[in-house]
């Protein structure tokens, strides 16, 4: 797994950067994409894998791929046929702890 960072930003009140927020967001608020960046805290995956795993068609999981490459939060690394992805900042997964005390604490 993956070390965890902390990470704290510059404060930013500017609408921009909120926006520039809620796109990150949008790009994870997805079940196929989540279920995506929870196997690539494992490390890295080719395309293939992480078909298997979505459940879905190549097809359907490289716009998967592609929403979260756009929004920064994974890059690829072409090999022969083969595409593999990885975490581009791995500090994403502190956010999913952070959605996990949440869940437990609406479980209470």
């Amino acid at each position: 797994m993956p070390q965890l960072h902390r990470y704290i930003p510059e404060r930013s009140t500017t609408r921009a950067h909120f926006e520039e927020r809620s796109a990150v967001l949008k790009a994870l608020a997805h079940p196929s994409r989540l279920m995506i960046v929870d196997e690539l805290s494992h490390g890295e995956r080719c395309v293939c894998d992480l078909t298997e795993l979505v459940g879905h068609d190549i097809s359907t999981v490289s716009k998967h791929l592609n929403v979260l490459k756009k929004n920064g939060i994974v890059v690829d690394d072409k090999r022969g046929k083969q595409v593999y992805y990885r975490l581009k900042v791995p500090c994403i997964l502190n956010f999913f702890h952070c959605i996990e005390s949440v869940i437990d604490e609406n479980r209470k």
